[in-house]
């Protein structure tokens, strides 16, 4: 510790600076606990170990609030220059230059981003060696209104066209509104192909239950029905990182769940914060599941039979 305003922590094999560990980051109020700067970087120290399984190597888009969720918010693509040399970087093409995306290899990273008020990581579906061959598809369930049911019985209707096409799938909760469904792949295909993929198969489960679901990109178009957003399957999109803190009241988490956490009946996408996730991180969910990346092919095959 030195001073009030600086506090020091280990992280690996490093020493970070937090500076101004008891400011407000989540205030509290209508049931929602209160949280400071110092809440995070514990947080983010303890769940490191399990959180940089699904962070080293991809490029981040970072979700600032340097007064705390009640200040403005920053989406950070580039590294400031200010930032500490050991942190790693990534120079991603973009048109007319570059993007440097921060990378985060190592706890020292996940605590100095915290310390910049660094709420939630976005993260890239593919590595820095192959940034334009993604291992990971993403489905999102996203509701039309505060009801979870619909949620939970499309990521049960998901899940069972998934199995049918012989895909693995690992559920999460999003800290939001809704569950993001993640197929590990083989890295061997393009987003393109990915992305049309993933919109194949929304668009099969939408035409079995189009009073339910929808593939409509549109507010408008939608009704009441949920959206099975495929649009984080593309060239620099992202999706929320597992395990990362989300900017809403009391300071949920997204986080890796099992199958059959899914019905039970405190379950929901807000269901775990920085106060639990970590017990929630040790148990492992997804254990060895995205170890088991598939190839699109045989699935596409069987997709275009189940579609005829």
């Amino acid at each position: 510790m030195s001073g009030d305003d600086v506090h020091t922590v280990r992280a690996g094999r490093r020493t970070v600076e937090v500076h101004r560990p008891d400011k407000v980051l989540f205030p509290g109020g209508d049931d929602a606990k209160e949280y400071t700067k110092r809440d995070l970087v514990d947080y983010y120290r303890a769940v490191a170990p399990f959180m940089l399984l699904h962070l080293r190597g991809r490029p981040l888009m970072l979700q600032r609030h340097p007064d705390g969720l009640d200040g403005p918010e920053f989406m950070q693509k580039n590294t400031p220059e200010n930032y500490p040399e050991w942190i790693t970087r990534v120079e991603v093409p973009k048109e007319g230059g570059t993007v440097r995306h921060t990378v985060c290899d190592d706890a020292a990273t996940l605590v100095h981003l915290a310390d910049q008020a660094c709420l939630t990581l976005h993260r890239w579906l593919s590595r820095t060696g192959r940034l334009d061959r993604p291992d990971r598809m993403v489905f999102d369930l996203d509701p039309s209104g505060d009801s979870f049911a619909p949620v939970r019985e499309a990521a049960w209707q998901l899940a069972e066209l998934l199995d049918e096409l012989k895909l693995p799938s690992a559920l999460m909760t999003t800290g939001s509104r809704g569950l993001h469904i993640v197929v590990p792949l083989n890295g061997h295909h393009g987003f393109d192909e990915v992305r049309e993929f993933a919109r194949d198969v929304a668009d099969t489960l939408a035409a079995a239950h189009p009073d339910r679901f929808t593939t409509a990109a549109r507010k408008r178009d939608r009704g009441e029905r949920l959206y099975l957003d495929v649009q984080r399957n593309a060239y620099a999109q992202t999706a929320v990182a597992p395990f990362t803190v989300r900017a809403r009241p009391g300071a949920p988490v997204a986080v890796p769940v099992a199958w059959d956490q899914l019905d039970h009946p405190d379950f929901g996408p807000r269901r775990w914060t920085i106060a639990d996730a970590v017990d929630q991180a040790r148990a492992n969910p997804w254990a060895g599941l995205m170890n088991r990346g598939r190839a699109l092919g045989p699935a596409r095959r069987r997709l275009n039979a189940l579609r005829g």
